[in-house]
């Protein structure tokens, strides 16, 4: 199956594209787009693996749907484009960054400039229906994230996955502890923040881990 992806990602993950539940899947995701409201624009579906490329990756921030508002999802975990209001959780998650490592937090919520310094910002499952959050769950997008991950887990050393909340923590049982750092907490959402998010300096700890194994820190703001 042809799937406009990344170069360097579309060779990692060759062996899902032709798989039954892919193809299943790619046949749901038309039909939605056809028949419903779906984000993000189909354009962006990928936008995360086109930021930053398989051999780019340094941090991995793991969300579980797009944003399911108008104009909100842009193929980013957390993100959303230049003028859009900040969404809760990426409210509290800039608190934390502010707290964390001591700056004011960007004025824009797009994390582009993030996924540019290797930090991919991908969801679970990469379409949503409008104003039906987990419309999309179940339906395949779970196995190829999984799959991305297993491969960045094997393929790569010294990573840095954050895990923000219990539908991410699952995507832990695909990650090598021995040869990457793992950051687990509660999600960002209002509803969990105060349970173990805030406080969880997520930030500081990827950066001094990336200085320690000879990579380059990132720069948040």
């Amino acid at each position: 199956m042809e799937v406009r992806i990344e170069p360097s990602w579309k060779e990692a993950l060759k062996e899902e594209f032709g798989k039954e539940y892919f193809s299943k899947l790619t046949e749901f995701v038309k039909e939605e787009y056809k028949s419903n409201v779906v984000y993000p624009l189909a354009a962006n579906i990928f936008h995360a693996f086109e930021l930053t490329p398989f051999n780019k990756v340094k941090v991995v921030i793991l969300g579980q749907d797009p944003y399911h508002g108008p104009d909100q999802a842009m193929g980013l975990s957390f993100s959303v484009a230049e003028g859009i209001a900040f969404p809760p959780s990426l409210r509290n998650l800039y608190k934390e960054l502010e707290s964390d490592i001591g700056k004011p937090a960007p004025r824009t919520g797009d994390l582009t400039h993030w996924a540019a310094q290797g930090v991919l910002l991908l969801n679970s499952t990469l379409t949503v229906r409008a104003h039906s959050a987990g419309s999309h769950q179940g339906k395949g997008w779970e196995l190829f994230t999984d799959a991305a991950i297993s491969l960045l887990s094997q393929k790569k050393e010294n990573l840095v996955f954050i895990l923000w909340g219990n539908y991410a923590k699952a995507k832990g049982m695909h990650i090598d502890r021995s040869k990457h750092l793992v950051l687990e907490s509660a999600h960002p959402s209002p509803f969990s923040a105060s349970r173990g998010f805030f406080g969880s300096k997520p930030f500081s700890k990827t950066n001094e881990y990336l200085i320690a194994h000879g990579k380059e820190p990132i720069e948040w703001v």
